[in-house]
């Protein structure tokens, strides 16, 4: 695939009642030291005041573009809509209440180079204020897609994705439960290697009232993924559920 400008690293952020947190998400993207970048934020239906605030930072910002859903569709949809718009060579996904450090962009930049086509970096548990906890994530090196089966360590606001090395079709992510998760397994599973930057470069930041805060919710959701997505046995699925729970379980601790 051809690129206009090879440089250009296109923010996909999907948008749903963010008000509270949208302008300062969006502040993290412009705080960036690495500054050729456009941020497409795909709003998907929100019933509150956030499409306001996107649409005065374009105003304000050329690199800023508001794109609207029809109809309510849900995360993956919406990061498969704004992956339809974006015009650069690297792709990088954020939740509209995370948190980038200002070298995010220039340190996996810097990484990506040499073949890699999808790479992450660690990151840091933050409460409601985006403030650290202190727990930072740490991530390996390398991950090939059994290991993922085992880890799912691979967290969205991390990732970059360079187009040049993996299609766009296989970007697109799946109306499921942890799409993302999905779509890193299938990556993994075609292209071979997904590259860890051990780098906190990423708040996560972790609402009680939060899906993924809801441990019985996300035990769900993973085993569905092991027995609909990936269609292994329950005893496979069980297999793997064991090291993703010990891997969930420090993680937190």
């Amino acid at each position: 695939m051809a690129f206009e400008d090879d440089t250009l690293v296109s923010v996909v952020v999907p948008v749903y009642n963010a008000e509270r947190f949208i302008g300062e998400t969006i502040g993290y993207v412009q705080a960036q030291t690495y500054e050729n970048w456009e941020l497409i934020l795909v709003d998907d239906c929100s019933a509150d005041n956030g499409c306001a605030v996107i649409a005065a930072a374009a105003a304000n910002d050329q690199r800023i573009r508001l794109i609207r859903q029809e109809t309510n569709s849900g995360a993956a949809a919406c990061r498969n809509k704004g992956v339809s718009f974006v015009r650069g060579r690297y792709l990088c996904f954020l939740d509209a209440d995370d948190i980038w450090e200002q070298e995010k962009l220039s340190r996996e930049l810097a990484f990506i180079g040499g073949g890699k086509g999808f790479v992450f970096t660690g990151y840091e548990f933050a409460d409601e204020n985006g403030q650290g906890l202190g727990k930072i994530v740490h991530v390996p090196r390398e991950i090939t897609y059994r290991q993922a089966l085992k880890n799912t360590t691979i967290f969205t606001s991390t990732v970059m994705i360079d187009r040049a090395v993996i299609a766009d079709t296989d970007i697109r992510m799946p109306q499921i439960a942890s799409e993302d998760t999905a779509t890193w397994w299938n990556i993994l599973k075609k292209y071979g290697t997904g590259y860890g930057l051990d780098a906190c470069l990423v708040r996560y930041r972790r609402s009680t009232g939060t899906l993924s805060a809801n441990k019985f919710t996300a035990i769900r959701r993973i085993w569905n993924l092991y027995r609909t997505h990936e269609g292994f046995s329950a005893v496979r699925s069980l297999y793997y559920m064991v090291f993703w729970a010990l891997r969930a379980v420090l993680r937190r601790v």
